[in-house]
């Protein structure tokens, strides 16, 4: 446990935070295997040529992440006065989200289970140096 006041705490745990601009989008419909295919196509690029990979990249999962790149640069630009030329791809994961279980009807009374995934995809950007 943590030694000190609540508010020594708090202000510990709020000097160690990542300034970096960021955007997170939680339970986006799509798994977290294919969104990792088109974040790893894009990790760690800057923010121009991420844009063009996804604008031309046939997979579902990157119409999601390009909306979700162009807000994470509009939060660095408004939010940090940052210069969006300087711009790259400093991390991007996905994470599993909550699974809809469904069911569809077979033959013969049974009943096979459908389950929908869903994941948290986050993009965190930088300044070159």
């Amino acid at each position: 446990m943590a030694k000190g006041h609540r508010s020594q705490i708090k202000r510990e745990r709020n000097a160690q935070k990542d300034t970096r601009p960021s955007a997170k989008l939680s339970y986006a419909r799509v798994s977290v295997q294919k969104a990792c295919f088109v974040l790893d196509a894009i990790r760690g690029k800057d923010v121009q040529t991420a844009l063009a990979i996804l604008e031309y990249n046939p997979r579902y999962a990157s119409r999601v992440i390009k909306k979700l790149l162009q807000s994470a640069v509009a939060n660095a630009e408004n939010n940090n006065g940052m210069n969006t030329e300087n711009l790259y791809v400093a991390e991007c994961y996905a994470n599993k989200g909550p699974t809809m279980k469904r069911v569809h009807p077979r033959a013969q009374g049974r009943a096979y289970r459908i389950e929908k995934l869903s994941s948290h995809i986050t993009i965190v950007l930088d300044e070159k140096k």
